[in-house]
C-alpha cells in the first residue's frame, strides 16, 4: 500500500519542481523555462517569442508573474564602484582578503544583515598585472566555513578555492596568485560545497582584473572613470528586508524581484567621458540577463569571459548566463537622448545613465586583433576524448549520473595536453533546463554548437558555457596547472545540490 501511495506523491514533488517559479529566469538565450519546450507549439530556443525569454512552449503561463520581473530602477543612488583593492607595503603579503559578517542599508531606516570582503557586502577589485605574482593572505572571519574561489584564474588545484580548500572560522592562509594569462576580468567568489548559494546570496563576491601593463590595448582603461565594473545581481528579501536564504531559496535557482548593480538598488551612473568600457559580470545564484541599451541601439563586445574576442562584435543584446562576463564599449557621443539606460530583455531599466560629457574627444577605440584564426583546423578536427551529461532539476540534478563526492576522481587529464570535452545536456520528461557549465583551472575555447562553429561573440577564451536542453557543445580544453579542480552547473542552487565532478589533472 505504501508502495501505491509513495509514487504518486514522488510525481507530484517532480512536477511541482518543474513549474515556472522554480526554474531561472528565460532570456532571449534560453532562460531556463525552456525545458517546457514540449509543452506547447514553440521551438525548445525560444526563437519564436519575440526574445521574450525562454516561454516558448509554455502558452500563457509565464506571463502571470510566475518568473519574478525585476523591479526597474529608479536611478535615485549613484553607482558604487568597487574600490581597488590596496597593496601592502613592506609586510608578509601584497593582499589581504577578509571575508566577514556586516550590515548593508539597502532600505532607509533597514540594516540587513549581509556578507562581504574586507567590508559589508561584496569586494574590493583586486587588480594584477599580466604576469604579476602576488602573495594573498586569505581569512575567514565569518562563523562557518568558506572558501576564496578565483573564477577564471589559472592557479595551481590547491589553492584554487573549491570544495576541497575549506578554511574553518578564524583561519588565514597566505597563498600565491600568478596572472600568467591575458588580460581579462574574472571574479573571486566561495565555493564551499553545499553553502555556496548562500554565502554568495548574502554579498560575497568580487571583481578580480588581470591588466596587460605597458601595453595600449586602444581601450578605456581609467578604473572608476571611463572602465567602469558592473555586478548584476537580482536579490529577494523577506518581510523584514532581510536576506533570509533558508526560507526564500530554490533548489532550481534563487531568484529576485529587486535588481542590484554592484550592490547598489535603484542605481544610476553619471557618465562623464565618451567612450566607456563596462565590465559586466553576472554575479546571480541564477538568473540570466539579456542587457540592451534603451534606445536599441548598438554597442561593441570586445572580450569575454577570459580576454579580448578575435574580432569586436557590433551587437544590439548581450545575454549573460550566471557567472559569465563581457566587455563592451559605448560611445555616448553619438547619442543626443538624455534618457538612456542598460534595459533587460523585458525593458526595465537596470542602469539608467547621466550624462554629463566633458570636453575630451571621443578617441577611437580600435582594438587589437588577433593574427591567426580563433581556432586552427587541427583544433577543429580533434577528436572528442571526455564526455559530459548533464541531467535533471531540482536535487535531482547529476553530471554523468552521479552526484559530487569529494573522495571520487572522475576524469583525468595531463597538464598541458590539449583535449576536446562534448558536453550534451540531456532532457528529461518535462524537457529539461538550461545550464551554465563552468570548468575551473582553465580558460577554454569553444570548437562548436551542435556541429555549428561558434558565433563572433564566442570566439574568445571562456570559463563557462550555456548548453540548452538537448544541445552538444564541444569544448578545447587545456589546465596549465596540476591539482585537483571541479567542474559542474553554475546555478549555485544546483552545485551545492551535487551537479559537479571533479578532474585530476596530473
Amino acid at each position: 500500500m505504501k508502495k501505491i501511495i509513495w509514487w504518486p506523491l514522488m510525481l507530484i514533488v517532480l512536477l511541482a519542481g518543474c513549474s515556472p517559479d522554480n526554474s531561472p529566469m528565460g532570456n532571449g538565450h534560453m532562460g531556463g523555462q525552456e525545458g517546457m519546450g514540449g509543452m506547447g507549439d514553440g521551438d525548445r530556443n525560444g526563437e519564436n517569442n519575440g526574445n521574450q525569454g525562454g516561454m516558448s512552449g509554455m502558452g500563457g503561463m509565464m506571463n502571470h508573474g510566475a518568473v519574478p520581473s525585476l523591479e526597474p530602477s529608479e536611478g535615485s543612488q549613484e553607482l558604487s564602484i568597487p574600490p581597488l583593492m590596496e597593496k601592502q607595503e613592506n609586510g608578509d603579503f601584497d593582499y589581504e582578503v577578509v571575508a566577514q559578517q556586516g550590515t548593508t542599508e539597502f532600505f532607509e531606516g533597514t540594516e540587513t544583515a549581509t556578507y562581504g570582503y574586507n567590508g559589508d557586502l561584496l569586494g574590493p577589485t583586486l587588480k594584477l598585472d599580466q604576469g604579476e605574482s602576488a602573495d594573498v593572505k586569505i581569512t575567514n572571519g565569518l562563523d562557518e566555513p568558506t572558501t576564496f574561489h578565483w573564477h577564471g584564474l589559472e592557479v595551481p588545484g590547491d589553492i584554487d578555492g573549491g570544495p576541497h580548500g575549506e578554511i574553518e572560522p578564524g583561519e588565514s592562509r597566505i597563498i600565491t596568485l600568478e596572472a600568467d594569462q591575458p588580460e581579462a576580468t574574472l571574479w573571486y567568489h566561495p565555493h564551499v560545497h553545499g553553502n555556496t548559494a548562500q554565502q554568495v546570496f548574502k554579498g560575497l563576491a568580487g571583481m578580480l582584473l588581470i591588466d596587460e601593463a605597458g601595453t595600449d590595448s586602444g581601450l578605456p582603461d581609467e578604473y572608476g572613470v571611463d572602465d567602469i565594473p558592473l555586478i548584476f545581481q537580482d536579490r529577494l528579501f523577506d518581510e523584514n528586508q532581510q536576506l533570509n536564504y533558508g526560507r526564500l531559496m530554490n533548489n532550481d535557482g534563487t531568484l529576485g524581484d529587486i535588481s542590484m548593480v554592484n550592490g547598489t538598488i535603484n542605481p544610476k551612473l553619471t557618465v562623464t567621458k565618451p567612450v566607456m568600457r563596462f565590465r559586466l559580470l553576472n554575479g546571480a545564484n541564477a538568473r540570466n540577463y539579456t542587457f540592451r541599451l534603451s534606445n536599441g541601439a548598438e554597442f561593441t563586445q570586445v572580450a569575454s569571459d577570459g580576454g579580448l574576442l578575435e574580432e569586436p562584435v557590433e551587437r544590439d543584446s548581450l545575454t549573460l548566463a550566471a557567472s559569465e562576463r563581457a566587455e563592451i564599449v559605448i560611445d555616448f557621443s553619438a547619442f543626443d537622448e538624455q534618457d538612456l539606460a542598460i534595459v533587460n530583455e523585458e525593458g526595465v531599466e537596470l542602469l539608467p545613465f547621466e550624462l554629463a560629457l566633458d570636453d575630451s574627444p571621443a578617441d577611437s577605440t580600435d582594438m587589437q586583433t588577433a593574427d591567426e584564426p580563433f581556432l586552427s583546423e587541427e583544433e577543429q578536427q580533434m577528436p572528442v576524448t571526455k564526455n559530459i551529461e548533464l541531467f535533471g532539476m531540482m536535487e535531482m540534478v547529476t553530471i554523468n549520473g552521479k552526484k559530487f563526492d569529494m573522495d571520487r576522481i572522475d576524469l583525468r587529464q595531463e597538464q598541458g595536453v590539449t583535449e576536446v570535452w562534448e558536453v550534451y545536456n540531456k532532457p528529461d520528461m518535462m524537457g529539461g533546463m538550461t545550464h551554465p557549465f563552468h570548468i575551473h583551472g582553465t580558460q577554454f575555447k569553444i570548437i562548436s554548437r551542435d556541429g555549428k562553429p561558434p558565433e563572433s561573440h564566442e570566439q574568445g577564451f571562456k570559463d563557462t558555457v550555456l548548453v540548452e536542453p538537448d544541445e552538444t557543445v564541444k569544448l578545447l580544453v587545456t589546465f596549465p596547472e596540476k591539482g585537483v579542480f571541479v567542474y559542474h552547473c553554475h546555478i549555485l542552487e544546483h552545485e551545492d545540490n551535487g551537479m559537479m565532478g571533479q578532474i585530476e589533472v596530473y
